[in-house]
């Protein structure tokens, strides 16, 4: 079926499934559980009819018996892994959701292979849980139901289960609780390996350069001793459950049996009853079985602890606000963030007229991409508020926000299967020839016609370098029909001619957008109506480049960019845009 014929609802149906399986697995077992309690006692009632007459009419029970217990096991056998299947993928989607709805300024950061180590494992091992308390219900119920059985048959019986049996229990609860405390450390230590792994890979340019690679070998298997340490005790855990219950389960057999072949000679048990002794005592054996779901269960809570570590960050509320028709109007009022108690901006007033240019400035570290991040509604501030026409960003509809908003970075990330879905994502429908307009003015047309297969070209076979990439990002924000355009360095990679045209085909065609830009350049700020210099998180000063371009401290922010271009370019007219009372403008 075409993917946009598809009957509406079809995901959610296709979940509501999935999460039947658990379900299926338990009413599966329990079907399971309850033909093997009554299995001894058919068994032994066809043994004493075959004894007594020779009749086979005992059988036919027996066969139905065993028919229900071969089809639930079937069942269970299948159920189990559909399960814990259906639970891992929705616990990784949950898990992802949340992630992403938390932005790219989360409240609580956590390294990228913490994530993906929690994203993998710690799902997979918290998906254990369902199936893993099913089987431990069912094996205890059934152990119980023997113990019951046996007395019912001799109370003798039943005491000589009950003797031996119950010291096995009590280890295995202790070897549990060693698990999970171990649980919970090897998934950490996981974690702390696979984000020492992809920090290194990530740079590997850099390691090959300063022939750094050993060191960093060291430092990524740091962790590995610690991760030893809590393997070898879950290993431990299991292994001395296992001795454990292989010598109380022989011990507990011949006590049962000792006991039933003394009350068969005196008559008191048949051959039958004790058949059906025998099999009780095995099904009262198989609580031992228990342990290894219990090991699983505490397997499974050390994971969804891992799990819910993440899940339990609160999110910010998502907006109900529609954004009304506007022509872009900006206005930040007393906006600060912080971060670990530090003040990373500070009180900052800015107002940016519809349609305007503002260029933002300053010095590493003073805050100008969390300023256009806070600007472009990517991350609520501490304090203050962030209006587009007048409504505050954290009160708009997230779909309304993202179509009036569009972003264009330093060093984007390109997704989808190919470079016109790129392009297009979050563009409502955007066509080719738009698509292709937005490719020109980033001047990225040219190279993407020259790729194998055109803008059809898979992302992950375009060979782009770093100002190619960012042109793409950069014209992929041009795509949306966004009132606020944000550039965080989107033009950093890119030559100074190729930047100038950039800008010149921006200004010409999109010109009615207003516009927050990012730079180090004095070329770009010069195009600027107006200069917001921050300043150790404050807004130093707001005011055309060329006025600005009159104090020593502001050139210095250029450096050698200074020389070239500081007087090339003056700044717009400063009466569409205003800012706030900031700091003395003095260097």
């Amino acid at each position: 079926m075409d993917a946009d014929r598809r009957p509406p609802g079809r995901p959610g149906a296709r979940r509501l499934r999935h999460g039947w399986w658990p379900a299926v697995l338990a009413l599966s077992v329990a079907v399971s559980s309850l033909a093997a309690l009554a299995l001894p006692a058919v068994l032994a009632g066809a043994v004493d009819r075959a004894l007594a007459d020779g009749a086979a009419a005992g059988l036919v029970p027996l066969a139905l018996v065993l028919g229900l217990l071969t089809a639930a096991e079937a069942m269970a056998q299948y159920a189990g892994p559909c399960g814990t299947a259906g639970t891992t993928a929705r616990l990784r989607a949950g898990l992802f959701r949340h992630t992403m709805a938390a932005g790219p300024y989360p409240a609580e950061r956590r390294a990228t292979g913490d994530l993906v180590a929690r994203l993998t494992a710690s799902t997979a091992e918290g998906a254990l849980g369902a199936q893993a308390a099913v089987y431990a219900v069912a094996q205890a119920v059934m152990a119980l139901g023997a113990v019951v059985a046996l007395g019912l048959l001799a109370p003798e019986l039943a005491a000589a289960f009950v003797v031996t049996a119950p010291l096995g229990y009590l280890l295995m609860r202790r070897h549990v609780r060693r698990t999970t405390a171990g649980g919970v450390g090897y998934q950490q230590a996981q974690a702390a390996v696979a984000a020492r792994l992809l920090d290194a890979l990530a740079g590997s340019r850099s390691i090959a350069a300063d022939g750094t690679a050993d060191r960093e070998i060291a430092r990524i298997l740091q962790p590995v001793p610690e991760l030893s340490r809590h393997g070898r005790t879950l290993w431990d855990s299991q292994r001395r459950v296992a001795w454990l219950t292989g010598l109380l389960a022989p011990a507990t057999q011949l006590a049962v049996l000792s006991v039933a072949g003394h009350e068969l000679s005196r008559g008191t048990l048949t051959p039958g009853d004790l058949v059906a002794a025998l099999g009780y005592t095995a099904l009262g054996l198989g609580g031992f079985g228990t342990a290894q779901s219990l090991l699983d269960l505490a397997r499974a809570r050390a994971g969804r602890t891992r799990v819910r570590e993440v899940l339990g960050v609160p999110l910010p509320p998502p907006g109900l606000r529609r954004l009304p028709d506007g022509p872009g109007r900006l206005e930040l009022r007393g906006v600060g963030v912080r971060r670990a108690g530090t003040a990373l901006l500070d009180g900052v007033d800015l107002t940016v007229a519809a349609g305007n240019c503002t260029a933002i400035v300053g010095s590493s570290g003073a805050g100008t991409s969390l300023l256009t991040a806070v600007a472009g509604g990517l991350l609520a501030p501490d304090a203050g508020v962030v209006l587009l026409d007048g409504v505050p960003l954290d009160e708009v509809r997230p779909d309304d926000l993202r179509t009036a908003v569009a972003h264009a970075f330093a060093d984007p990330v390109l997704t989808g299967p190919t470079i016109l879905d790129c392009l297009r994502a979050g563009a409502p429908g955007p066509t080719a020839e738009r698509v292709r307009a937005a490719a020109r003015a980033a001047q990225a047309d040219a190279f993407l016609r020259r790729l194998p297969a055109g803008y059809g070209t898979a992302v992950a076979d375009a060979p782009l370098s770093g100002g190619q990439r960012q042109r793409v990002g950069l014209a992929r924000a041009l795509t949306r029909d966004a009132r606020l355009l944000v550039l965080d360095d989107a033009t950093s990679s890119l030559d100074s001619v190729t930047e100038a045209a950039v800008l010149r085909a921006v200004d010409a065609g999109h010109g009615h957008r207003t516009r927050l830009i990012v730079t180090r350049r004095a070329s770009v700020a010069a195009r600027a109506d107006t200069v917001a210099w921050l300043d150790g998180g404050r807004l130093r000063a707001c005011a055309p480049h060329a006025e600005l371009w009159q104090q020593d401290a502001y050139r210095r922010l250029f450096g050698s960019d200074r020389d070239e271009n500081g007087g090339g370019g003056g700044g717009g007219d400063s009466g569409g845009g205003g800012c706030g009372d900031g700091p003395d403008d003095t260097p």
